[in-house]
């Protein structure tokens, strides 16, 4: 909105112009929502605080964590709010891409809404059933991998890259981009959410991959940055700079309330949203390995949920008796057993995930 109106004032003067600038653009989105952010957060806390909707702690999860029931829960409401109306008053609305994960974002924000909903209603912590919060996932994930096929414009925009070599890439064709699209949006969606169990754990590394990722679609979508990096070159990627800007300044903001002790919870709304938001900005990039390697802290706690599972369904099957490889899931609950303090594991995620992102950052040029 902002955008089109300083285009129209800048027929009568060239000040306005600046604006144009998507490196500019993007600092503003940024302090925008984290503006935003600051403005709203404790109104919206008091909210839900009033409404009563608090989280309701994990029956089996850590003791230490009982004290938390209670806590005002679905802030990441205040996330997407911040995010949404920032990308619409920076943000280039005739981009196909802003509006594709802007979507994205905010469906699988409603999904986690009810999910959280469900929680808080009825004092569950399972929420809704699994299958119908994947189908949901599916359906959304489904639809932008379609969308995104059949809107690219190139072979080189459906290749998988792989990072740090200068001309390995493979044509993965219509079926295998979609493929690869739907998995990569819906797990890291379900992985940010697995990981955002400690007052917060979850929002700084998305915060920092979203500036990253910010970096990335900035060269992206630059035609001379692009061939000089040896990238594909996706015109329009650049715009997508506005929205993760908006991503890691409402995320900034979130977690001035989410830092322990923490005021407010994200709960899935946000956890499910963002998370889908990453993946989808991952695959327009093409960066999907980047992104694994940046979000190395998501990945690590799946895999530790899944192996925890199949090993105890595993030995339970031939054992009769179910035995675990950790003494917690996910990863996060196995340090705090261990005798780690929550906030000594919050910091130590936080730094791995500093050298994650660096490492993701310097394969733009070591090739």
């Amino acid at each position: 909105m902002l955008l089109a109106l300083t285009q129209w004032l800048a027929q009568d003067v060239r000040f306005f112009n600046v604006f144009n600038y998507i490196t500019l653009r993007t600092v503003l989105a940024a302090m925008t929502a984290l503006l935003i952010s600051f403005a709203t957060g404790p109104s919206v806390i008091r909210w839900l605080a009033t409404r009563k909707i608090g989280q309701a702690v994990r029956s089996d999860g850590p003791d230490t964590h009982l004290i938390k029931s209670g806590t005002p829960t679905m802030g990441g409401v205040l996330i997407l709010i911040a995010i949404a109306i920032t990308t619409l008053l920076w943000g280039d609305l005739t981009n196909k891409y802003v509006w594709t994960v802007l979507i994205v974002t905010l469906g699988y924000g409603i999904v986690g809404w009810y999910d959280d909903w469900k929680k808080v209603v009825y004092r569950d912590p399972k929420g809704l059933p699994a299958r119908w919060k994947f189908f949901w996932q599916s359906v959304l994930g489904i639809g932008a991998a379609l969308f995104l096929a059949f809107s690219a414009k190139s072979g080189a925009q459906t290749e998988l890259i792989v990072p740090f070599f200068k001309t390995i890439a493979y044509p993965l064709g219509v079926v295998g981009f979609i493929t690869l699209t739907y998995f990569v949006i819906v797990g890291t969606s379900n992985a940010v959410n697995l990981t955002d169990g400690l007052d917060g754990l979850a929002i700084m590394p998305t915060v920092m991959i979203a500036a990253a990722f910010a970096l990335f679609a900035y060269v992206t979508g630059h035609a001379v940055y692009a061939k000089y990096l040896l990238i594909p070159y996706v015109p329009g990627a650049g715009e997508l700079c506005i929205l993760l800007g908006a991503i890691a300044g409402a995320g900034l903001g979130f977690l001035w309330f989410n830092a322990y002790p923490a005021e407010v919870f994200m709960g899935d709304v946000g956890a499910l949203a963002l998370g889908a938001a990453l993946g989808t900005v991952a695959v327009i990039i093409r960066q999907e390995i980047v992104l694994v390697i940046m979000g190395g802290v998501f990945v690590a706690e799946t895999l530790s949920v899944m192996l925890q599972v199949t090993w105890f369904k595993y030995t339970k099957k031939k054992f009769g008796e179910g035995r675990r490889i950790l003494r917690m899931a996910p990863l996060h609950h196995h340090f705090e057993q261990t005798g780690w303090k929550e906030t000594q594991v919050v910091v130590r995620f936080w730094i791995i995930t500093i050298m994650l992102v660096l490492i993701g950052l310097s394969s733009l040029k070591l090739r």
